[in-house]
């Protein structure tokens, strides 16, 4: 019976570029592709994915811990992910953490123990011993979104500093002065740079953040609502709330629609993460959007380096500003500002 090597050397090019040419990946030139499908069909050659897995203790399964699958940026994160690793030739078994490290480690530990051939993680928190350990024993590992400081795998993330830099420069542009966040966990990456980030746009237009100014939310809805009420209350409430997630910036538009308020009239609102639905609000949310399609095939090409024995690389893609009207912005500045 043909082996894939045969089938290689009959058609002239490499085991990887034959494996390419049958899971149907995009990057193998039209020569290439011939010759191989003309060599297949000489050969007889057929692909067995059972006997596969058995020569080369390889499964062709990937596994996504993603942290919360309600999330609609990591939905649509783990439809990249599902779709890149397809066209390559994997499987992909997805556990959702719900944003609870116990939930993140299960996951991983279940993973793990049904030979997945690599792991794409986004951390709930950066304190999981065990994805520090199963890296330090050479599980080929990802980090996509967030990442563990201190933890050697390759990360793949956007970085929104000079987006969140945009947002604050058109704020300021419509006259606003008092800026408030809803911040993420400060055990994540993101909750932390978000603020970061927010704090130092604002320094760069002679803007403080006051404490009162920061409310710590946990990327659910239910947060974003609390928080805002909190900011509600206060002697003198921010005329901007930004929320550093989706879900949270919803929870916060309940929160001033159940008190009578009308956006961007009485409190302007804009979100970190862009979702399909905000142009579905009222009035539409000023967001800013990550190339989450983008970070998702990247995070399965950088893993499956790994599996295959090479170094993979991280990869940083940045973030945009969408302008909406939900900041008080006229809809001639929206249609050039997304154009």
């Amino acid at each position: 019976m043909a082996s894939i090597k045969d089938v290689a050397a009959e058609a002239g090019v490499s085991v990887a570029t034959v494996s390419r040419v049958l899971n149907g990946h995009p990057s193998v030139s039209e020569d290439a592709r011939r010759r191989v499908t003309a060599a297949v069909t000489a050969l007889g050659y057929r692909p067995n994915a059972v006997a596969r897995s058995l020569r080369t203790d390889q499964t062709r399964t990937l596994g996504l811990v993603i942290s919360d699958v309600l999330n609609p940026y990591f939905t649509e994160l783990a439809r990249s992910v599902e779709e890149e690793a397809r066209e390559l030739g994997y499987s992909v078994i997805i556990g959702n953490a719900d944003e609870r490290p116990d939930l993140q480690d299960h996951h991983v530990r279940t993973l793990l123990d049904r030979r997945i051939d690599g792991l794409l993680v986004s951390p709930t928190d950066g304190g999981s011993p065990l994805m520090l350990d199963a890296a330090r024993a050479g599980t080929p590992m990802v980090f996509v979104d967030r990442w563990i400081p201190g933890v050697d795998v390759p990360v793949v993330r956007a970085d929104g500093r000079e987006a969140v830099r945009d947002l604050v420069a058109h704020l300021h542009a419509l006259g606003h002065r008092r800026l408030a966040i809803i911040a993420g966990p400060a055990a994540t990456t993101t909750g932390r740079e978000r603020v970061d980030a927010f704090r130092e746009a604002l320094a760069d237009f002679g803007l403080e953040l006051p404490g009162v100014y920061i409310g710590q939310g946990d990327f659910q809805a239910e947060s974003g609502r609390r928080v805002t009420e909190g900011f509600l209350d206060l002697p003198e409430p921010p005329e901007v709330v930004f929320a550093a997630d989706n879900l949270m910036v919803l929870g916060a538009l309940d929160a001033v629609r159940a008190r009578g308020l009308r956006v961007p009239d009485d409190i302007a609102l804009a979100a970190f993460d862009d979702i399909r639905w905000f142009v579905h609000t009222d009035p539409p949310i000023t967001a800013i959007a990550q190339p989450t399609g983008e970070l998702g095939r990247a995070a399965v090409r950088a893993l499956i380096d790994r599996v295959e024995g090479r170094a993979g690389a991280s990869v940083t893609l940045p973030a945009r500003l969408v302008v909406r009207r939900s900041c008080g912005a006229h809809p001639t500045a929206v249609q050039r500002s997304t154009s």
